[in-house]
């Protein structure tokens, strides 16, 4: 886990094998966001039932090891703690209908930092947003360019 100094900074649960997860922590932390990490679906919902509270975002992977694949974590976070945001990655696997909870963005791998940073853009609210994010978004607004 990450621990950038400035507390105001959101965290997110960020879950998948090693290296794309270790990938996609990096990309989140330089979003400014604290990370929780998770290697499977059972132990994204164990730490997602201790720190709801704190948690603003889901990325997770589709395929995982455990009982519950993402689409099971996604739906489950969805319908338990909505204030989470979800952000779904597979290289292999594309969602059918019902698949994902709505208001779930798809992102098919590989990503880059710029792919993840543009859909969360678009499934944060602002005051969800680490401050870069809200300052990204502030300078690509049409009355600033």
């Amino acid at each position: 886990m990450s621990e950038p100094s400035d507390p105001a900074e959101p965290y997110a649960l960020v879950v998948d094998d090693g290296l794309i997860r270790m990938d996609a922590m990096f990309i989140l932390e330089d979003a400014s966001f604290r990370t929780f990490e998770a290697n499977d679906g059972d132990k994204a919902m164990e730490r997602l039932a201790r720190k709801h509270a704190v948690i603003v975002l889901l990325f997770t992977d589709v395929q995982m090891p455990g009982s519950r694949n993402g689409f099971a974590v996604a739906r489950e976070t969805a319908a338990r703690w909505p204030h989470i945001a979800i952000v779904m990655a597979s290289g292999h696997l594309r969602p059918r209908p019902g698949d994902m909870p709505e208001g779930a963005c798809f992102i098919g791998k590989p990503f880059t930092a710029d792919m993840i940073q543009d859909h969360l853009q678009d499934i944060l609210p602002d005051g969800r947003k680490p401050a870069l994010l809200r300052r990204r978004a502030h300078a690509r607004s049409p009355s600033h360019a």
